[in-house]
């Protein structure tokens, strides 16, 4: 596969059974990157996430003060992804795609394509449930059983997970690491994923590209048409403020 140089920003890690005992806070949590930023324009809430979780391989932001990662969440297709996969080939663009159990069912040519285009995939869970409020038992299935899906269907092991909601407890990232897996949150998100009330592209545009930051892991949603609209653009406005996307 030809993601090693993405690969290398956000950490690798091989997938193991889960057979933690844990003692963890449990208290269910809502993943924000806020607004206040540092000198470096990164969201300090993000920098803050690292900071405090980082020992469990739970991340908000990179290392990589040179590079922007692009992640989408693929929750489910709504005619656009072909057009996003068609802009990053274009732009030479490797991205991350937290696929959950019902995509990797239903998109088999588009996953298909992703990982032939180098892409990565990750997992964001069978069923997309919140899940501090599933058993510890129930956590660790929604987790392995997509892995093992992709696993055998594609022949492609994912080893980044995006916990659903962008919710979590310091329970959960135990589970998650001890599933083998890096918890990857991010650094900037916007609202693009309401389907009827998408937002101006050229305010949507302006948001993204003064937000950008080194290190920074963005999220977007491939169910947004401006996306779509916006993202070649976005590319070329990254790069022309010196980062590697």
């Amino acid at each position: 596969m030809r993601y090693s140089a993405l690969a290398a920003a956000v950490l690798t890690a091989a997938v193991m059974p889960c057979t933690a005992v844990y003692a963890a806070d449990t208290t269910k949590i809502g993943y924000g990157q806020g607004v206040n930023t540092d000198k470096k324009n990164r969201p300090c809430d993000a920098v803050s996430f690292n900071n405090v979780y980082g020992y469990l391989g739970a991340y908000a932001l990179t290392n990589d003060e040179n590079r922007i990662i692009l992640t989408f969440d693929q929750g489910y297709e709504n005619g656009y992804t072909s057009k996003i996969l068609d802009t990053l080939k274009e732009k030479n663009v490797q991205a991350i795609f937290f696929l959950t159990g019902e995509y990797a069912k239903k998109e088999p040519e588009l996953i298909h394509r992703m990982i032939n285009e180098g892409h990565v995939l990750g997992n964001h869970s069978m069923n997309h449930y919140s899940l501090p409020t599933l058993s510890d038992k129930e956590a660790r299935d929604e987790i392995l059983s997509l892995h093992s899906y992709v696993k055998n269907n594609y022949g492609y092991e994912m080893q980044y997970f995006r916990p659903p909601c962008g919710e979590y407890s310091e329970q959960i990232l135990e589970t998650v690491h001890d599933c083998g897996y890096k918890t990857i949150f991010w650094s900037f998100a916007y609202v693009d994923w309401q389907t009827d009330k998408q937002p101006d592209k050229e305010k949507a545009l302006k948001k993204l590209t003064n937000s950008a930051h080194g290190g920074e892991i963005l999220l977007l949603h491939s169910v947004s048409a401006v996306n779509a609209e916006i993202l070649g653009q976005l590319i070329d406005n990254f790069r022309s403020k010196g980062y590697t996307v």
